[in-house]
């Protein structure tokens, strides 16, 4: 049996990569002054200096900042001002004092969840900001646990199963991410309900995870959330 069911934060409680997006764009009108964006790939090239940076920075709006700065003064060759970079730094700001947006319907699907089952919140990024967006949600008071991890693998998910004295098959997990909600999971042995965000940064989309167990369900949206449990509930007592 399912006893536990965990939740991710970001685009699977509240609304996040649209506010990383539109900072993109606003670096790239920025970095547009000094460039010629058309011939430069300048998404690739911020998005690789990110996954170089997750292991010192971490995830979240301030990595994010950090690499972008760093991405802009390597492209334009130093030339960009310093009145830029505090541009730049101003969109790292307000992606860190954007209010935080719930997904429509997304407390009666936790609740529903929670009628049957102990939920905990399983989120990664960087702390002070997550807890900003969890205390922000309205939330806090569903979850009989808060987990905000560095990075969402394998060993975080061992880790938060055995403070609950539990193993993998009994625990299913909700997220956006084949890579950091739904592949780690599922490997271990456990469940996962799928439910894709319109949007999804490239490093979280980098994944060749197939689910060969049918220990997978995926919903359009929070309203098919309990119902996608109780059927992996069903497949877990067959």
């Amino acid at each position: 049996m399912i006893k536990l069911v965990g939740f991710d934060g970001d685009d699977t409680l509240w609304h996040s990569e649209g506010f990383y997006q539109s900072a993109h764009d606003a670096f790239e009108q920025i970095v547009g002054h000094y460039v010629d964006l058309a011939h430069l790939g300048l998404r690739d090239r911020l998005l690789a200096t990110e996954r170089r940076n997750i292991r010192l920075f971490g995830y979240g709006a301030k990595g994010m900042t950090l690499s972008m700065l760093e991405a802009a003064i390597d492209i334009t060759q130093s030339r960009i001002s310093a009145t830029d970079l505090h541009r730049i730094i101003a969109i790292g700001k307000e992606v860190l004092a954007h209010p935080v947006e719930l997904l429509p319907g997304i407390r009666a699907a936790v609740e529903a969840v929670a009628e049957h089952h102990h939920v905990v919140l399983i989120t990664k990024g960087d702390l002070f900001h997550q807890e900003q967006k969890v205390a922000s949600s309205g939330l806090a008071d569903l979850f009989r646990r808060i987990e905000i991890v560095s990075e969402k693998d394998e060993r975080a998910y061992r880790r938060v199963l055995a403070e609950f004295e539990l193993s993998p098959q009994h625990f299913a997990m909700v997220g956006n991410s084949l890579r950091s909600d739904i592949a780690p999971v599922v490997q271990l042995g456990g469940w996962g309900v799928y439910m894709p965000y319109h949007v999804t940064w490239a490093h979280e989309a980098d994944s060749d995870f197939v689910d060969h167990t049918s220990h997978v369900a995926q919903v359009d949206g929070p309203s098919g959330i309990a119902a996608a449990i109780e059927e992996l509930q069903t497949r877990a007592a067959a």
